[in-house]
């Protein structure tokens, strides 16, 4: 086993057994990494190394510590439900680190705030207590009710975000429809394996003011942005 790989590996058991690829890059020391991007090289030691096992994209653990964090998550019952709370709630938790490492102001619902991404609530994570009363009240309560959203310096909505692991996805564009007035974007957060249906429902002629203004981002591309968001806040914290 090689230094950097046993360095990854202490960090993560510093960590509680487990880390994000945006934690790992954050808490490695790399000055002793004779690499140009040592960020790629985190990813193919864990990704390749058996001394890891993969929770989520971009959320890995030690192999070592499996029945410990599986069981620190609520995941080692193989429990359907649980599962789906923890995985809405980890993109909901990437989604709000994206926003606040972009300067943004961030809100979940007050039903969510409680829900842990990993080991902190998701209140711990926002910016903002209540949101922002950009609208009129029946507008302003269908707003509540979405997984994320983004203000931006002038307390008017920047994004918004809608996690689809198992729910209809349909009712998420319904609320994105009757908040098309506002200069937003519009994203739903979803597997891969759900974007045929998305497309599918999409096509229907209702969706067409705003079709172009509605993008699905995968469960992999948001773990990207949020490892590649780490990155960038240490090459400005090193200029």
């Amino acid at each position: 086993m090689n230094t950097q790989t046993e360095q990854v590996i202490e960090v993560m058991r510093q960590n509680g057994g487990y880390a994000t690829f945006g934690q790992l890059n954050r808490l490695i020391d790399f000055s002793t990494w004779k690499t140009k991007s040592p960020q790629a090289s985190v990813r193919r030691i864990v990704q390749l190394s058996d001394a890891f096992f993969k929770i989520q994209p971009g959320l890995w653990a030690l192999k070592e510590a499996e029945k410990n964090v599986l069981k620190k998550f609520q995941l080692e019952t193989q429990d359907k439900k649980k599962d789906e709370l923890f995985t809405h709630s980890y993109y909901q938790g990437l989604v709000v680190e994206i926003g606040n490492m972009k300067g943004l102001q961030t809100y979940v619902p007050p039903q969510d705030k409680n829900r842990l991404f990993l080991e902190k609530s998701l209140k711990e994570l926002v910016t903002l207590d209540e949101i922002y009363h950009f609208t009129y009240p029946e507008i302003l309560r269908r707003a509540t009710t979405v997984d994320v959203v983004w203000f931006n310096e002038r307390k008017l909505p920047h994004s918004f975000f809608e996690v689809e692991h198992s729910t209809d996805i349909q009712n998420s564009l319904t609320k994105f429809f009757e908040l098309q007035d506002y200069f937003a974007c519009f994203y739903i957060i979803a597997a891969e394996s759900r974007k045929k249906q998305f497309n599918d429902i999409m096509s229907k002629t209702i969706f067409n003011p705003i079709k172009k203004r509605i993008d699905f981002v995968n469960y992999d591309d948001i773990s990207n942005q949020h490892s590649k968001m780490f990155e960038l806040s240490q090459v400005k914290q090193l200029i």
